[in-house]
């Protein structure tokens, strides 16, 4: 007996040594791949967010990144981790359209990021473009999938607060029609942009004070770069 585990052991060791290599290796190769992609992760990114802020705001052809520091809006070319951000918008001559704001928060089943447009003059919201969904493939995913809901962002009141209504029965300017089947996920779309309102309302300046652009801080012209 004492022979067969004296045999034993050495065979023990050499396996636990295998699949400890084997899983240095695969470690080294999950890391290698995954900062090799890392750039065009960032880039696509960062071109799909440009893309939503032309879309979320009519008429913009220019922006820039705006954060909130020692009490007013600057533009920075990059931002530090875990400030938030908004986007201000511009059109051809520069002049101000209304703030890209992006929002998060819990759905059905998992985060919904979303990215807003807002104009301040008017107290608006004027367009909505979901980033990132895993609602219910067939129900909850039509808050990005059904163009009348979307839609309804086009021209919706931020006063006193949105307020998702059963479909067919809007009758204010703040109410947007809930989609039947998917309402949690309606609210919850509606929900997450009234707390980035809240968040936001205070921080930004008097609509005409908005921040100038600054052609350096500047994501270009056209929706299509």
């Amino acid at each position: 007996m004492s022979a067969s585990r004296d045999t034993a052991s050495p065979s023990s060791l050499r396996l636990v040594l295998t699949l400890a290599i084997a899983g240095l290796i695969s470690g080294i190769a999950i890391i290698g791949i995954y900062e090799s992609t890392l750039p065009t992760i960032t880039a696509n990114k960062a071109r799909e967010l440009r893309a939503a802020v032309f879309k979320v705001l009519p008429g913009v052809s220019q922006m820039q990144a705006l954060v909130y520091r020692d009490g007013e809006l600057v533009a920075l070319a990059e931002a530090d981790k875990d400030e938030s951000v908004v986007y201000g918008g511009y059109d051809e001559r520069g002049e101000f359209v209304g703030y890209a704001v992006p929002g998060a928060g819990p759905g059905f089943q998992d985060t919904i990021a979303l990215l807003y447009g807002y104009v301040p003059a008017e107290q608006q919201v004027v367009g909505m473009e979901i980033l990132e969904s895993r609602e219910t493939p067939g129900l909850g995913d039509k808050i990005y999938k059904d163009a009348e809901f979307v839609a309804g962002f086009g021209a919706l009141s931020t006063e006193p607060e949105i307020i998702a209504v059963k479909k067919g029965s809007k009758a204010a300017p703040n109410e947007i029609d809930a989609i039947t089947g998917a309402t949690i996920s309606s609210k919850a779309v509606v929900r997450i942009i009234n707390e980035a309102h809240v968040e936001w309302s205070e921080r930004l300046p008097p609509p005409g004070s908005e921040p100038a652009l600054n052609e350096s801080e500047s994501g270009g012209t056209g929706a299509g770069r």
